[in-house]
């Protein structure tokens, strides 16, 4: 699906990215706005990818195909997402005394080197109480802008399909860590040890491998959804 059209994936990535961080900006606002967009956004990109996997060209336009046709249920789905995600940061925080997670997924270097067990526990319950939040909202998005199912049942066919097929998830959930996560940080060391440990930014680093890599995560998104409820509903954009 990328190969299909690789320049249209990458401006609609660099588009998610730059729109959702210039949001996030905005004091506590500009937070609410981001988590609120998310369903309707992930629609956009599952639209994309479904239009790549039939040979046709993408658009920008089409980001925003989860607001234009159902932006009640998409709004919906975001104030459930907005307030799970409290709930998931403020057990987050709670766990993570040092603040190291939370600091690691905003982006900040720690000041002095992490206790393993600190780091374990804070992870530990952020994977626990975000795990059912995934298995809701991985599939509600296009439930309810494909199929009119309404945001409760999208959320409740999501989270009983995701639980269905949770041997395949947890496999993929294995592959899509090693590609996101394992394959950046050794390209990252790579680049560190041939410039000869020259002063670097991170983000500068990691941030192209992350547009490269989160077209093809977006695209699998699709084939899971395609092969779980098999079928291509809702029309081409």
């Amino acid at each position: 699906m990328f190969r299909a059209a690789p320049l249209g994936w990458l401006a609609l990535v660099f588009v998610y990215i730059f729109a959702t961080q210039i949001v996030a900006l905005v004091p506590v606002l500009g937070v609410v706005i981001a988590l609120l967009a998310v369903p309707g956004l992930t629609v956009g990109m599952m639209g994309a990818a479904r239009v790549a996997s039939r040979g046709g060209g993408l658009r920008i336009n089409m980001l925003f195909e989860g607001f234009r046709i159902g932006l009640r249920d998409q709004l919906l789905l975001g104030a459930v997402y907005l307030a799970c995600s409290v709930v998931v940061f403020f057990g987050m925080s709670l766990a993570d005394e040092g603040g190291v997670l939370r600091g690691a997924l905003a982006g900040r270097a720690p000041t002095e080197p992490p206790e393993a067990g600190d780091w374990l526990r804070a992870a530990f319950v952020f994977a626990a109480l975000y795990a059912p939040v995934m298995a809701m909202f991985w599939f509600a998005p296009v439930l309810a802008a494909w199929h009119g199912t309404g945001a409760a049942k999208a959320l409740f066919f999501s989270f009983f399909a995701f639980l269905i097929n949770w041997r395949a998830f947890l496999a993929y959930g294995a592959v899509a860590a090693l590609a996101m996560v394992a394959f950046p940080l050794a390209a990252v060391s790579l680049i560190l040890m041939l410039s000869g440990g020259a002063e670097l930014k991170l983000a500068a680093l990691v941030l192209p491998l992350v547009v490269l890599l989160l077209p093809t995560l977006f695209a699998s998104f699709y084939a899971s959804y395609r092969d779980v409820f098999g079928t291509q509903a809702g029309p081409d954009k």
